[in-house]
């Protein structure tokens, strides 16, 4: 896979999940403002909370995965990626983190 591929992959990965999740989940969150409803939605059966669980613990190996690297490599703004981690979901802050980690980490040839 070459490095442009690479990039629109996560673009469109990190963006059609974003729409999904918004298409998705904003509707009934609107009609019925309950948030924390909504967050225990994931968790009503086995296998939906062993889901979620996957994803609040993905969250917190990309968080782990973010300081370092800012520590190890000054990657900055991985803030950013957290944040969208929350909000719409891990595969959008993930997909950034990799974007924004492929602009600044000498050799990636993201400057090729």
């Amino acid at each position: 896979m070459t490095l442009t591929t690479f990039r629109v992959a996560l673009v469109a990965l990190g963006s059609t999940f974003a729409v999904a999740f918004t298409v998705i989940c904003v509707p009934p969150l609107v009609q019925a403002p309950d948030f924390i409803g909504a967050l225990a939605g994931g968790f009503v059966n086995p296998f939906a909370t062993g889901y979620s669980l996957d994803t609040i613990f993905c969250w917190f190996v990309l968080g782990a995965w973010v300081v370092y690297e800012a520590k190890a490599h000054g990657i900055r703004h991985g803030w950013v990626a957290l944040v969208l981690g929350v909000a719409p979901g891990v595969a959008t802050g993930f997909a950034v983190y990799l974007l924004l980690r492929l602009r600044q980490l000498p050799g990636s040839g993201a400057r090729a």
